[in-house]
């Protein structure tokens, strides 16, 4: 455990916390992907299958239960509590386009071909691309409310704490895990044109918005 960690792990739980708290208080799911959320519950689902069969830590297994209880309620809220206000149109990715390359990566370059090992793999490169139908369906609609853009950059810093959290223990403790340090990095090169955006656009007050 360093600051880096710790800190990118809050930041995931914050940004957790905004896209509950908007979609309860406002009871709707626009602007929000169903399908970015169902794919990150599937990262949480293949990675955390451990949770009840390896003991790391107190911290380590909680955070397990908060991303997987956290996950399974939003899809609930979207698709079942809230469904009416889900707004299929225009949320379009193809995310067979996602899943499949990331089953044959996770499949073809793992650190050690078993079951478990495969589908951590697989949640890793998966969570690398899951924010992309939500990316996709801001820049179709062409904006994004306030409070989804902070959702948005939580989840992004998150990820970038995560790479100096590598660089980190690289450093430090001589490890590293070239698959997490790819990953985070295709995924935090995602969010850069958001960041810079949430920064120049959203810290001033402005409503976000790309080109459609």
């Amino acid at each position: 455990m360093n600051v880096f960690r710790l800190a990118g792990d809050l930041a995931h739980v914050f940004a957790i916390i905004i896209l509950l708290l908007k979609i309860w208080k406002t009871r709707s799911c626009a602007g929000i992907s169903g399908k970015s959320q169902v794919l990150f519950a599937l990262v949480y689902l293949t990675r955390y299958l451990d949770l009840f069969t390896t003991y790391v830590s107190l911290y380590n297994s909680v955070m397990k239960v908060i991303f997987l209880a956290s996950s399974g309620a939003t899809v609930y809220l979207m698709y079942v509590k809230f469904k009416a206000t889900y707004d299929h149109n225009h949320d379009s990715f193809r995310v067979e386009f996602l899943l499949v390359p990331c089953v044959l990566l996770s499949l073809l370059i793992n650190h050690d071909f078993t079951v478990m090992e495969v589908l951590w793999t697989f949640s890793i490169y998966l969570e690398s691309v899951a924010i992309l139908p939500q990316l996709f369906m801001v820049s179709k609609t062409g904006e994004a409310e306030s409070i989804t853009s902070h959702y948005l950059f939580a989840l992004g810093s998150y990820r970038a704490l995560y790479l100096l959290n590598w660089i980190y223990r690289y450093f430090v403790e001589s490890h590293y895990d070239l698959i997490a340090i790819f990953a985070g990095v295709v995924q935090t090169i995602l969010y850069c044109d958001f960041f810079y955006l949430y920064i120049t656009k959203v810290l001033k007050g402005k409503r976000l918005q790309l080109p459609a």
